[in-house]
């Protein structure tokens, strides 16, 4: 009774237990461990694993993502380019032809010369080699085959034999670390000859003067290339991928220069330079009826072939680039404008006074006279009177209408030819004329061009009075070129009464001695004094020229000829050279003389 008593007081005060407080105190302690089930406990610990797990599964899924997805296309690369290699097709610049289909310029197969100093043991040695097969010395190349680096140029361009002697002898004597790239050249057939008009090609294949600069997309083509599969060693893989892209050559063009006759151009210029020792001389040939450019040339020359000897003057065309006081070639234009408005005619009969007041100068002849003459208009061109010249201008031209005239001439304006480097001259327009600008502009002074506008000029009255463009591309990929017309400077009537007063300076005027036996030539001489930049004119500094064209009824062959910086006049200097050149081009175009 007692003992249940008891327990019932217990069961009134007590809850009942469903374990023992020993073990409950037991699972306390291993719960607070880490890794525990309790709070901080095990259930606590997989938790944190699991976040870093999925922290470290998001760092590789996001890396994955950027190596994949974002760099995907720069690994690719760089995998491929590990297994790859690139092997450049180089495309044959087009080649020049002269109108007789002689080659002037066209490119062949050659070698660059580079080196890896680390490859190299004996460098002495090899220089030695190197010396006896592209030149120079043991100290040329010594430093270059020494240098901290595993790549530099030992020289460009160098020829198949040569580079396979080289080769031959580095190989024979187990000498390393000298390599050859496949590349391209320029060469020039015929030397010196037309360099000036063909231009230089510079070490990356692009034209860099003359015709090779400005014809420069059509010769140069486009490079092509192999890609090929490697393994280990750089060797090709058998059957391993590759992919050719096929080098486009350039077009192959032909010019209108006659090589014989361009050859002939420049060994008389030279001689007429050092002969009545001028500062330069310049030659042009062409035909008036088309504008093409059979010859031209101006001191000094460029040698292709060796440019490291060549002065940089020679790789510009004067007759294009320089502007020159033209003196009294020039009054052809202003009696062509006089005849072309109908103001005079060859017969007319006008008093000529020993001198003419223009602006506030007077202008004097080249003979003493104290006397007026009665002159035609044809023969005050063949003796080339300059005060007769500016009273047509002055008085019966006038000034508005002469300024008119200059402009249908073309002078001032770029002609179009296909050369770098036109300059447009310095011709005074009609708005700044002062009281003495159409006086002495009549006579070819206070102006100055590039005398390729003068040959388009004198090509007008040779071409009915229609101007052409000079030009040199005559066919390009064997399709004829077509090039337009520059417009009418004068109606065919005054070209024809102009001729008829030119041919009367070749006859019996300051041309005689350009006159070619046979032939009938229309022309006109030129001595031009040249100013000095402000402080007036230098005595005995002539430009001596003679342009003019033959035969005079039917002109196949204009040839212009000027001696810059001569003491001469040109009847007794460039008349010469005329003679000779134009005798040359008649011949060598098969024109039949006229009587």
């Amino acid at each position: 009774m007692a003992r249940r008593d008891h327990n019932s007081h217990r069961n009134e005060y007590m809850p009942e237990a469903s374990y023992d407080e020993a073990s409950r105190a037991r699972y306390r302690r291993r719960a607070a461990r880490a890794g525990g089930s309790g709070s901080g406990g095990f259930d606590n610990g997989i938790s944190v694993i699991q976040k870093i797990f999925l922290i470290a599964f998001a760092l590789v899924a996001l890396r994955l993502v950027w190596l994949q997805v974002i760099q995907a296309r720069e690994l690719s690369t760089a995998a491929e380019d590990r297994r790859t290699n690139v092997i450049t097709l180089h495309a044959r610049r087009g080649t020049i032809y002269d109108r007789n289909g002689n080659v002037l310029a066209m490119s062949v197969e050659c070698k660059t010369v580079y080196a890896n100093p680390q490859d190299i043991e004996d460098p002495t040695r090899v220089a030695q080699i190197l010396a006896q097969n592209l030149g120079g010395t043991v100290n040329t190349y010594l430093p270059d085959l020494t240098e901290d680096t595993t790549f530099i140029y030992i020289k460009q361009k160098v020829d198949m034999e040569v580079a396979e002697k080289l080769e031959e002898e580095l190989y024979a004597e187990d000498l390393y670390g000298i390599y050859f790239l496949d590349d391209m050249k320029r060469i020039y057939p015929y030397g010196e000859t037309a360099g000036q008009i063909l231009g230089v090609v510079g070490t990356d294949g692009y034209g860099l003067t003359g015709l090779e600069y400005y014809y420069d997309d059509m010769l140069s083509g486009e490079d092509g290339q192999m890609i090929i599969e490697e393994g280990i060693g750089g060797v090709p893989i058998a059957g391993g991928a590759y992919q050719v892209v096929e080098a486009k050559n350039g077009t192959d063009i032909v010019i209108s220069l006659d090589i014989n006759l361009q050859a002939k151009a420049e060994t008389e210029l030279a001689k007429a330079v050092e002969t009545y020792e001028s500062e330069s001389g310049s030659v042009m040939v062409t035909n008036p009826r088309t504008g093409e450019i059979l010859a031209a040339c101006s001191t000094p020359y460029a040698n292709l072939n060796d440019l490291e000897n060549t002065d940089p003057a020679g790789l510009n065309l004067k007759l294009v680039s320089d502007s020159y006081e033209p003196g009294s070639v020039f009054k052809v234009l202003t009696l062509g404008i006089a005849l072309d408005n109908g103001l005079v005619t060859p017969s007319t009969v006008l008093t000529v006074p020993p001198a003419v007041l223009v602006g506030d100068d007077y202008v004097y002849e080249h003979i003493d006279r104290d006397y007026a003459e009665q002159l035609t208009v044809r023969e005050i061109l063949a003796q080339s009177y300059n005060t007769g010249t500016a009273m047509i201008a002055q008085d019966i031209i006038g000034a508005e209408l002469f300024a008119k005239g200059v402009d249908r001439f073309g002078i001032g304006h770029e002609t179009g030819i296909d050369y770098p480097g036109e300059s447009a001259g310095i011709v005074t327009p009609y708005p700044e004329y002062d009281g003495s600008t159409c006086g002495f502009m009549s006579f070819g002074q206070s102006v100055a061009f590039p005398m390729v506008q003068l040959v388009r000029a004198f090509g007008a009255v040779a071409n009915n009075g229609t101007l052409t463009t000079p030009h040199f591309l005559i066919a390009a990929g064997g399709e004829e070129v077509h090039w337009r017309s520059g417009g009418r400077a004068i109606s065919p009537e005054a070209a024809r009464m102009l001729i008829e007063c030119m041919r009367a300076v070749m006859t019996e005027g300051t041309g005689v001695h350009g006159q070619v036996y046979g032939y009938d030539i229309a022309g006109k001489t030129g001595t031009g004094e040249q100013s000095t930049g402000g402080s007036g004119y230098t005595d005995f500094h002539y430009t001596a020229s003679l342009c003019g064209f033959a035969n005079a009824d039917d002109p196949e062959v204009l040839v212009y000829v000027g001696l810059n910086g001569v003491r001469y006049l040109a009847s007794a200097s460039s008349s010469y050279l005329f003679a000779t050149i134009m005798e040359e081009a008649l011949n060598d175009m098969g024109v039949q003389p006229a009587i």
